[in-house]
């Protein structure tokens, strides 16, 4: 997101709340929205998903205190997108592009941050307020990098939750050198930002902009003598592995955020996110349907005709009995409470049985016999004289 769309967005219309709503008032608009544009509830709606993104965009910033009160400035200050200069600024107004005002600024679109350096940054530089070298400038803190990795799981772990490995690579300050740069561990600070790693261009009119320095890369510092593992950016090259809890009840191909697991941030900077795609194996029994298992279960054409009781597998549990009414047909699902997936609210979903009538291949002479006197005396019984009236009628 960039910060033009922060500034112009209107987020408290997006969730259809008042610009004085309370954090509970958010909260409950956001969770409402959610569930009803929720992808897995709408597959295939390009449109919902979407909605879905733009919902969650405005929560991330709505949703947090600090970046509210960010945009919330921002807003009044900017309005819809240009900026009025009052009387001390000469009397005249005129208007700024936001695109140009704000140039390459980062937003977290990933971690859900708002302006990559605070609005400090943008207005320091905007109105010359403390340019290189000048009273209260500092190094902004820098939000490491959002990473994102894959799991797969068997059908168990994903209906009850696992705990499971993930080896990730990023960046993280360098170790040989502390993350100074420098291979002796004293960078001098930087002559041209003095520090800062800002340096101020005049814009005209009484106004500057602040660029990152080209010489310290906006790092502030300059290594006399650069480290040979990171060249003299501070930065390397790191691997670790991390255990992850995946929560009970994901689905194939969902995508699961974890705040803070991410890139380590620079300069105090705070840690980025890590994002889990979840791959789901296929079960030789068991299917999903959201919160519900399925399951096929054959039965023989007696217990399906005179009725009965059939026992059921469950996943990871004992199995069930279910009561067989005569007379089920072919197909015919019945429902074991309390046996499918776990919910969000931690309940569990059902499990789905669907009777499969069994035809037997082969028969010996008492069973053909059998089946003969059957048929005999359901002789006067037409099970299709339903399907030709109703196709002679049509």
């Amino acid at each position: 997101m960039s910060t033009k769309d922060f500034v112009e967005k209107d987020y408290y219309k997006v969730l259809g709340v008042p610009k004085d709503a309370t954090e509970a008032e958010i909260k409950k608009a956001y969770r409402k929205l959610a569930r009803e544009f929720h992808p897995d509830a709408n597959k295939g709606d390009v449109k919902a998903e979407e909605r879905f993104k733009e919902i969650s965009e405005a929560n991330d910033i709505l949703g947090d205190a600090k970046k509210r009160k960010e945009y919330d400035e921002a807003r009044a200050l900017f309005g819809n997108g240009g900026f009025r200069a009052g009387p001390g600024a000469g009397g005249g107004s005129f208007n700024f592009d936001l695109g140009d005002l704000f140039g390459g600024a980062q937003g977290g679109a990933q971690g859900g941050g708002g302006f990559g350096g605070g609005l400090g940054d943008v207005f320091g530089g905007l109105f010359n307020r403390g340019g290189a070298g000048g009273p209260g400038t500092r190094t902004q803190p820098r939000r490491g990098q959002d990473l994102e990795s894959e799991v797969t799981l068997s059908f168990t772990e994903a209906v009850d939750g696992a705990t499971v490995p993930i080896r990730l690579s990023s960046q993280a300050p360098c170790k040989a050198c502390s993350g100074t740069g420098d291979k002796n561990g004293t960078p001098r600070v930087c002559p041209t930002c003095v520090g800062t790693g800002q340096v101020s261009r005049g814009t005209g009119g009484g106004f500057s902009l602040t660029d990152p320095c080209v010489d310290c890369k906006g790092r502030g510092l300059i290594a006399e003598n650069p480290c040979e593992v990171c060249k003299g950016s501070g930065r390397a090259k790191s691997s670790r592995t991390m255990q992850v809890r995946i929560p009970a009840g994901v689905f194939d191909g969902q995508r699961i955020r974890l705040r803070g697991k991410g890139a380590a941030g620079e300069r105090g900077g705070p840690a980025g996110d890590l994002y889990v795609v979840v791959h789901v194996d296929a079960h030789p029994v068991f299917g999903r349907k959201d919160d519900n298992l399925t399951v096929t279960v054959p039965v023989t054409f007696a217990e399906a005709a005179l009725g009965g009781e059939v026992k059921v597998p469950t996943l990871g549990g004992p199995p069930v009995t279910l009561k067989l009414p005569a007379g089920t047909p072919n197909g015919r699902t019945m429902r074991a409470r309390g046996k499918g997936a776990v919910r969000k609210d931690g309940s569990r979903g059902d499990l789905l049985v669907t009777v499969d009538v069994m035809v037997p291949k082969d028969l010996d002479d008492k069973a053909r016999e059998a089946l003969e006197a059957f048929r005999e005396a359901t002789a006067d019984i037409d099970p299709r004289a339903e399907l030709f009236q109703a196709a002679k009628g049509a």
